[in-house]
Protein backbone atom coordinates (compact mmCIF):
# COMPACT_ATOMS: atom_id res chain seq x y z
CA UNK A 1 0.00 0.00 0.00
CA UNK A 2 1.28 3.97 -0.96
CA UNK A 3 2.47 5.45 2.06
CA UNK A 4 -0.01 8.11 3.40
CA UNK A 5 1.26 11.28 4.84
CA UNK A 6 -0.23 12.47 7.77
CA UNK A 7 -0.56 16.32 6.81
CA UNK A 8 -2.77 14.84 3.65
CA UNK A 9 -4.78 13.03 6.53
CA UNK A 10 -4.74 16.79 8.62
CA UNK A 11 -5.66 18.66 5.21
CA UNK A 12 -8.49 15.98 4.71
CA UNK A 13 -9.76 16.61 8.05
CA UNK A 14 -10.21 20.40 7.75
CA UNK A 15 -12.17 19.77 4.19
CA UNK A 16 -14.41 17.77 5.64
CA UNK A 17 -14.70 19.87 8.50
CA UNK A 18 -15.07 23.43 6.89
CA UNK A 19 -16.78 21.80 3.63
CA UNK A 20 -14.46 23.65 1.42
CA UNK A 21 -10.76 23.41 0.20
CA UNK A 22 -10.76 27.53 0.55
CA UNK A 23 -11.47 27.69 3.77
CA UNK A 24 -9.30 24.46 5.07
CA UNK A 25 -6.62 25.85 3.41
CA UNK A 26 -6.54 28.76 5.60
CA UNK A 27 -6.99 26.61 8.52
CA UNK A 28 -3.52 24.38 7.34
CA UNK A 29 -1.95 27.53 6.19
CA UNK A 30 -1.59 26.40 2.20
CA UNK A 31 -2.84 27.62 -0.50
CA UNK A 32 -6.27 26.41 -2.28
CA UNK A 33 -4.29 24.68 -5.15
CA UNK A 34 -1.64 22.61 -2.39
CA UNK A 35 -4.89 21.41 -0.50
CA UNK A 36 -6.77 20.26 -3.68
CA UNK A 37 -3.38 18.54 -4.75
CA UNK A 38 -2.75 16.88 -1.25
CA UNK A 39 -6.45 15.53 -1.30
CA UNK A 40 -5.85 14.32 -5.07
CA UNK A 41 -2.51 12.36 -3.73
CA UNK A 42 -4.28 10.81 -0.53
CA UNK A 43 -7.18 9.90 -3.22
CA UNK A 44 -5.10 8.03 -4.93
CA UNK A 45 -3.07 6.70 -2.33
CA UNK A 46 -6.29 4.82 -0.65
CA UNK A 47 -7.25 4.28 -3.98
CA UNK A 48 -10.67 5.56 -3.92
CA UNK A 49 -12.80 9.18 -4.28
CA UNK A 50 -12.97 10.61 -0.68
CA UNK A 51 -15.09 13.99 -1.35
CA UNK A 52 -17.67 15.23 -3.96
CA UNK A 53 -18.44 18.70 -4.32
CA UNK A 54 -22.36 19.37 -3.85
CA UNK A 55 -24.62 22.53 -3.31
CA UNK A 56 -23.92 22.71 0.36
CA UNK A 57 -19.80 22.70 -0.49
CA UNK A 58 -17.87 19.05 0.29
CA UNK A 59 -18.68 16.71 1.61
CA UNK A 60 -17.32 12.47 2.17
CA UNK A 61 -17.71 10.26 -0.29
CA UNK A 62 -18.45 6.91 1.59
CA UNK A 63 -15.17 5.73 1.45
CA UNK A 64 -14.41 9.44 2.87
CA UNK A 65 -17.05 8.33 5.85
CA UNK A 66 -15.11 5.55 6.42
CA UNK A 67 -11.70 7.22 6.66
CA UNK A 68 -12.96 9.63 9.13
CA UNK A 69 -12.81 8.18 12.38
CA UNK A 70 -9.33 7.00 11.83
CA UNK A 71 -8.32 10.39 11.42
CA UNK A 72 -10.32 11.73 14.06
Amino acid sequence: MPQVRSDWLETFLAAVETRSFTAAARRVHRSQSAVSLQIGKLEAAVGHRLLVRGPGGLRPTAAGERLLPYVR
